[in-house]
């Protein structure tokens, strides 16, 4: 399986949270992470920065920040220019969709975990 590096955005070191759960699946299944968050700590090894270093080199922008906080981190997610934004269940939105489809970004309303579990990542 090829390595889609990852970018966590809304990482977490808390345990129960899907975002820690997926940063962790992610890296067991051979993907390189890059985990960001507002939390200090770090999530399978890898600690989580701020929403401030762009990287040109992602896959896939997993979601796991609500819409309601997404409006600041437009330019963010937009200038990382990863071929994919994955809006997981809760984050959904339909502007920060529109666009990244107009600057040729794929979308996908899914679940990372899912997908993971399913070899469809």
């Amino acid at each position: 399986m090829a390595d889609k590096k990852t970018l966590v955005l809304g990482a977490t070191p808390d345990a129960s949270r899907y975002a820690y759960l997926a940063a962790n699946r992610l890296v067991s299944k051979g993907h390189t992470i890059v985990n960001v968050g507002i939390k200090t700590g770090e999530v399978a090894g890898v600690p989580i920065e701020k929403p401030e270093t762009i990287h040109d080199d992602i896959d896939t922008v997993t979601l796991y920040v609500g819409p309601q906080n997404q409006p600041p981190l437009y330019d963010y997610i937009l200038n990382t220019n990863p071929k994919r934004i994955i809006f997981n269940p809760g984050t959904e939105n339909s502007e920060l969709r529109r666009m990244a489809n107009e600057k040729g970004i794929a979308t996908e309303n899914a679940c990372t975990l899912v997908l993971l579990s399913i070899g469809d990542y």
